[in-house]
């Protein structure tokens, strides 16, 4: 959920994700139309709207579909983006209903347009006569109430799978639904946890509701410098963000890039963060790669784990952050895969880290 007030970079990868999403939406549904217009225009006791010969003719398809893709983009364009930050505040039954019910409103819009069009180019009406048969056979033949089922179906499968892609990181519901990861998988990953400074002392400062609200700005600010570079958001925990990459050069490149781009959104909504809380938000950063394990759990709610010791020492490095009053501390195995100038980078010398037998030796990234 993007709170209103937070401010993105003009060609943010969020704001391209968001379009994607609505590209996607429009293809999808003109595929869909396509073929169900094709198979009930095959069928034999199916009686088309369109009373003229030319109905199944390329011409007439394409401008049906033409049709189809632009109200399609519009309706996706009211989903991603419009329609979800007007409801936010909304219970999330009413919130689809009301969704429903004005996509449904567009969705009469968008069939008037091809109707419309249709008897304009093939049957040569007027705009008077166009119109006139428009609102006869879609009101007064019972079209719609026809219709209507199947687009409120769509709509909600839409906003469904919308909110369930939201849930998951990128291509975790995909892995999830395919079973790739059924049998536990080891995998080489780079992983960033980031957490809130001085926490305690804010949350006593604000309250519950307002903390909750700067926590949920925090998060998204950060979210969207990981989401910049293509990382995946493994879990929120609190004021903590657990984010990965695979194990490549070109990612742990993008991994200290994405902390950069953080931190630039987050001087771009400094005003509002000093306006609103009158806090600037500080963070620490701990950062490992190594071989990870992968598996599906749960029952009722099925999700991916990341287990191993790379994930267990990458939160040690994080809490070492505090310890060595250090903002973004890093393994000797990520420092060894970024290939990082020896200016930009700086060893703090040998750790010991809870839980580990050995002390490792961590570095300080100067970015």
């Amino acid at each position: 959920m993007k709170p209103s007030h937070i401010a993105l970079p003009r060609r943010s990868a969020v704001k391209k994700n968001e379009l994607k999403r609505i590209l996607a939406i429009a293809i999808a549904w003109t595929v869909i139309d396509f073929l169900i217009f094709i198979i009930r225009f095959a069928t034999d006791n199916y009686a088309p709207k369109y009373e003229s010969t030319h109905a199944g003719s390329l011409k007439a398809v394409f401008l049906r579909e033409l049709n189809v893709f632009i109200f399609s983009f519009i309706i996706g364009y009211f989903l991603i983006i419009l329609l979800r930050n007007l409801l936010n505040d909304k219970s999330p039954w009413l919130n689809l209903l009301i969704k429903t019910l004005l996509l449904v409103v567009v969705a009469i819009a968008m069939n008037f347009f091809i109707y419309f069009t249709y008897s304009l180019v093939f049957e040569g009406k007027s705009v008077g006569d166009a119109f006139y048969k428009f609102v006869e056979n879609t009101f007064r033949r019972k079209w719609l109430l026809e219709k209507m089922p199947e687009w409120v179906l769509l709509f909600i499968l839409t906003q469904l799978t919308l909110e369930i892609n939201q849930k998951y990181s990128q291509g975790v519901f995909l892995n999830i639904i395919v079973g790739k990861y059924l049998q536990p998988r080891n995998e080489k990953r780079i992983i960033l946890f980031i957490d809130l400074k001085n926490s305690t002392p804010i949350a006593e400062k604000l309250g519950h509701t307002e903390y909750f609200k700067f926590i949920r700005d925090v998060i998204y600010c950060l979210a969207a410098g990981i989401a910049e570079y293509d990382g995946r958001v493994y879990q929120y925990v609190g004021d903590e963000i657990v984010a990965w990459w695979p194990h490549t050069e070109q990612n742990a490149k993008k991994c200290v890039n994405s902390l950069i781009a953080a931190r630039k959104i987050f001087n771009h909504n400094a005003e509002h963060f000093k306006r609103g809380y009158d806090i600037i938000p500080e963070y620490k950063v701990g950062i490992h790669s190594g071989n990870v394990t992968v598996g599906q759990v749960g029952i009722a709610k099925k999700d991916l784990v990341i287990s191993g010791d790379t994930i267990n020492t990458a939160a040690r490095i994080r809490s070492a952050c505090t310890e060595l009053n250090q903002k973004y501390l890093v393994s000797k195995e990520f420092i060894t895969l970024l290939n990082m100038k020896d200016w930009q980078t700086e060893s703090v010398g040998l750790v010991d880290l809870k839980g580990k037998n050995e002390d490792l030796e961590l570095f300080t990234l100067k970015i």
